[in-house]
């Protein structure tokens, strides 16, 4: 479950960007897997939603929400669960978090 404590406070500004998200035009299952999705049709799926991701112009944001709320599902700002939890990992060990490139 996301940790709630991080969410920014009910000001619209603060909100605002996800208006702007490609994913909005998307089906979200293309986000989000089935329970017991694995291997090629996972990373297929994960693609899919990956490529959505790098034609949206607040992939910055998205990515920034999901790693300090950290998101625990789906893929946001074109990270998915896995890389996410390898971004904490690495920020844990003292080498920050990750922006979007």
């Amino acid at each position: 479950m996301a940790e709630i404590s991080r969410l920014p406070g009910p000001v619209a500004d603060l909100w605002e960007w996800q208006y702007q998200g490609a994913c909005r035009r998307t089906d979200p299952s293309v986000f989000f897997h089935p329970e017991g999705e694995r291997g090629p049709t996972r990373r297929r799926r994960d693609d899919a939603a990956k490529a959505v991701c790098s034609t949206c112009p607040v992939i910055q944001q998205c990515r920034q929400h999901a790693l300090t709320v950290r998101e625990p599902y789906g893929v946001w700002g074109a990270m998915t669960e896995d890389e996410r939890e390898a971004e904490y990992a690495r920020s844990k060990s003292g080498s920050g978090l990750a922006t979007a490139s």
